[in-house]
């Protein structure tokens, strides 16, 4: 067995004399007690000395990512043939494992012999003193802290992500100072906050101006417009604001010099931040603009992080609050966050901002990718994404403009007067239809057709009559029958007394039953009169010839 040790100066392989007190962890802090007992386990097999300080950087920068140096790599293939390799680092094991093909061992017992063998490294590197190790460790970690702070990407855009957050910072002061100025003069002079709408103007006019009564006799073409300078001179004329001191005059100024040199300071820092957007992330700028870009890249952490970020995640960076909401209410996702601000989905109509930030989001996510892990570093990727995104927006908006033109293919349908005119003629087949005046009139059919639906009890009375009609020419019919069969002499045609006595019961009862009929009919009629009279004045009078002509 081998053991793999690193050093400031190289690289050394230990050769393991006894592997049996490997399976006593705790006695190997015994073994190593002394020099003598540490010569007696291992023993120096191959050094591998570093030319120079550059080679030494890059060994070590290899071996934090767990990756094994060319140098290193030559050593290994020429001293570890069939043999079992001993490394502190397990990441750097497998990697041996699968580029050299050497199996690799890492485990308590190692890192116990690599404890040992760090003790007594001056006395098992014959020619290495310790005196020499500690300037050499020395060197190597400040350089390797340099390298890093120099050259590690994660560190290159830390520069954009304080800038942005500084930016965000000063427009919120801005903003505070501005809105205090405004309030404080607006005691003195109130016309002036509507006329001057600017917070930078409105600061250096009243900077310029001190007492309202001063801006007629002042200049402010430099600062204002003709039209907004004549407004204000003709409003401190007139204006109803306070009287104030020059010691509130003067307070007033030092906080308009504050918001001006602020202002000043925010103008430099855009600038550095569009430079140094241009040279980090040159495609992201053309494509969503520095200050979108800035923020993406802030709101990520760093340009690595960002570059690892799918096209989803992209489209709504920023609206995680709103996405969680959604998904825990089971409502609509948010379509966009920071992405938003983008000057492409600004021009697009509100129901293809949806389709555009998801087609800006994917063409962001190559573009980050590109800055992120490309060598060469120009803008070419972000302007042809940013043409085919506005080509694609104009192929949209003329989508919908057609699907509101006509149909769905932006032609209207005209087959259905195709179909009924005559081949090489201009006119129909079908002749033209008149229109019908009379159909309009309609008056007279509701009012019957409102008859016969409101008075169904008349109709019930009819009925009766014709029944009772039909009975009375029965029994005529049988009279006329009885009248011809009576013989010429009286007393032979004479009918006993009972039966005489029963017709005359008979036509009592159905003269009765005639009677009530009538009776029950006429009350049905009065009640369906009163009602008919407070729903419309016209029925009544159609009613009552109808019972009339019923009654007779």
């Amino acid at each position: 067995m081998l053991v793999l040790f690193e050093t400031p100066a190289g690289f050394a392989l230990f050769k393991v004399l006894n592997e049996g007190k490997l399976s006593k962890v705790e006695d190997l802090g015994k073994d190593f007690s002394t020099a003598d007992s540490a010569k007696q386990i291992v023993k120096l097999k191959a050094f591998s000395k570093f030319e120079n300080t550059s080679e030494a950087l890059e060994a070590a920068t290899l071996l934090i990512e767990g990756k094994a140096s060319k140098g290193l790599r030559k050593f290994l293939r020429v001293h570890c043939e069939n043999e079992t390799l001993a490394v502190a680092d397990s990441k750097l094991g497998n990697m041996i494992k699968e580029k050299l093909k050497i199996d690799c061992l890492h485990n308590n017992a190692v890192m116990e012999l690599i404890r040992g063998v760090r003790n007594h490294l001056a006395e098992l590197i014959s020619g290495l003193a310790v005196q020499d190790m500690a300037p050499m460790s020395l060197g190597l970690s400040h350089s390797l802290s340099r390298f890093k702070l120099k050259f590690s990407a994660d560190k290159v855009d830390t520069m954009i992500v304080q800038a942005i957050g500084l930016l965000d910072d000063l427009d919120k002061e801005l903003n505070t100072y501005a809105m205090r100025v405004r309030e404080w003069y607006g005691w003195h002079f109130p016309e002036l906050t509507k006329i001057i709408q600017d917070n930078i103007h409105y600061a250096k006019s009243v900077k310029l101006m001190g007492d309202r009564i001063n801006a007629a006799a002042l200049d402010f073409s430099e600062i204002l417009q003709e039209e907004v300078e004549a407004a204000v001179k003709e409003a401190s004329v007139i204006s109803m604001g306070t009287e104030i001191g020059e010691l509130d005059l003067a307070n007033i100024r030092e906080l308009c010099d504050q918001v001006l040199s602020l202002s000043e300071y925010r103008a430099q820092l855009f600038d550095y931040l569009k430079s140094r957007m241009n040279t980090i992330a040159p495609n992201l700028t053309a494509l969503v603009g520095e200050l979108v870009g800035a923020r993406l890249i802030a709101h990520g952490g760093s340009l690595m992080n960002l570059a690892k970020q799918p096209g989803s995640t992209v489209q709504i960076l920023g609206a995680e609050k709103a996405l969680f909401r959604a998904l825990k209410t089971k409502h609509a996702t948010p379509k966009y966050g920071l992405i938003y601000h983008a000057s492409l989905i600004g021009q697009a109509a509100p129901k293809l901002k949806g389709k555009i930030s998801r087609s800006l989001a994917a063409k962001a996510a190559l573009a980050i990718r590109c800055d992120a892990l490309g060598e060469p570093q120009d803008n070419s990727l972000g302007l042809e994404s940013r043409l085919k995104l506005e080509a694609r927006l104009r192929n949209l908006e003329g989508k919908e403009l057609g699907r509101f033109a006509g149909s769905a293919k932006g032609k209207p349908k005209i087959e259905s007067y195709d179909n009924d005119r005559k081949k090489g003629s201009g006119g129909l087949i079908t002749p033209a239809k008149t229109y019908n005046a009379s159909a309009d009139s309609v008056i007279g059919q509701l009012s019957k057709s409102a008859i016969d639906e409101d008075t169904p009890e008349l109709a019930i009375t009819d009925k009766k009559k014709e029944k009772k009609e039909k009975k009375e020419k029965k029994k005529k019919e049988e009279k006329n029958e009885e009248d011809a069969t009576l013989q010429p002499d009286g007393d032979a045609g004479e009918e006993p007394e009972h039966d005489v006595v029963k017709k005359e019961k008979k036509k009592k009862k159905n003269s009765a039953d005639d009677d009530d009929n009538l009776d029950a009919g006429e009350k049905k009629k009065k009640r369906k009169k009163h009602a008919d009279q407070e729903e419309s004045p016209e029925l009544p009078i159609k009613k009552k010839g109808k019972t009339k002509k019923n009654d007779s």
